[in-house]
């Protein structure tokens, strides 16, 4: 399946766990530091240095750009560490998040509450995934290195969908498939 950013709620509700999906539009990357300045924006009433509404995150910290690259390999980093930052980006109209590994209850729950949806790209594959990525830029917070926020324009970026609106795991789905 293919789908283009920004994300809507249609969008997102035509989505099923295990479902493998192609994204292409513009996304953007954070991991725990820049997401834990964001919450705190929010917490303060204050403008964010990016857009949320039906925007998708991307939990990576790219590697330097090789000569004559857009881009250095771009891997999903564990999912985890944002979790207690998630519920309040999603309530704040953030609907996607692409990262690995499971999500707490919290995110589950608000994943379904505020209908968004949670990918997961394939760790151990960010050579292949660094070339759906077309163009990179920093947009806020450059002093954190490879942790800045980057604006990311993808065509075809390969992720599965782990969490849906309808209260599905994957993971969870796929253990106990192998359990009976």
């Amino acid at each position: 399946m293919e789908i283009s950013t920004p994300l809507s709620t249609k969008d997102i509700a035509g989505l099923k766990a295990g479902d493998r999906v192609y994204i292409s539009g513009t996304i953007f990357t954070a991991r725990d530091a820049a997401h834990k300045r964001l919450v705190e924006l929010i917490k303060k009433g204050e403008e964010l240095p990016i857009p949320l509404k039906g925007q998708v995150i991307y939990y990576v910290g790219p590697a330097p750009a090789r000569p004559g690259k857009v881009i250095g390999s771009a891997g999903p980093t564990t999912s985890y560490r944002m979790d207690p930052y998630t519920p309040v980006l999603l309530e704040n109209g953030l609907k996607g998040m692409i990262g690995k590994g499971g999500r707490s209850t919290e995110v589950k729950e608000a994943i379904s509450k505020y209908k968004g949806i949670y990918f997961a790209a394939v760790g151990g594959a960010a050579a292949l995934i660094a070339n759906s990525i077309k163009k990179a830029e920093i947009v806020a917070y450059p002093e954190l290195g490879p942790e800045a926020i980057h604006r990311l324009e993808v065509k075809d970026l390969p992720v599965f969908v782990i969490n849906d609106i309808y209260g599905n795991d994957l993971y969870e789905d796929g253990i106990k498939s192998y359990c009976k």
